[in-house]
């Protein structure tokens, strides 16, 4: 199986901003990446969570985007912050947005503008766009 990988920094909020969506942003994901790890399966894709000691502070919905990164070796994605990879959020729903973005890697990769692209919107998160 090829590994399909979502990385999550461990996320320090600021008291200056609340995500009133999901106020426990770890529980509201599980659901919809166990439902995407069955799913990729099927494809021969093997989803990984993998929790990272780097901290990220969050400020914003943006840096909520920038504290989870998706890696797909196999289909020439690098290590790239979701928010790179689906660019804005429609809805700023978190759970939306990572199932989009794991979405997007797996099927569409083509898609993803690689680093350094005139297309992508810097969010100041060091992944290099």
């Amino acid at each position: 199986m090829k590994p399909l990988d979502v990385v999550f920094f461990k996320r320090i909020p600021v008291d200056s901003w609340r995500y009133e969506k999901y106020p426990d942003v770890t529980a509201a994901l599980a659901p919809m990446l166990a439902a995407m790890k069955a799913e990729l399966e099927k494809f021969d894709i093997e989803l990984r969570c993998v929790d990272e000691e780097f901290t990220s502070v969050i400020k914003g919905y943006g840096e909520l985007l920038n504290s989870m990164r998706i890696s797909f070796p196999s289909a020439g994605v690098g290590s790239y912050c979701l928010g790179h990879i689906i660019s804005a959020s429609q809805n700023l729903d978190i759970v939306e947005d990572l199932k989009r973005g794991i979405n997007r890697v797996a099927f569409a990769p083509e898609t993803v503008e690689p680093s350094g692209s005139d297309k992508v919107v810097c969010h100041n998160c060091g992944c290099g766009c």
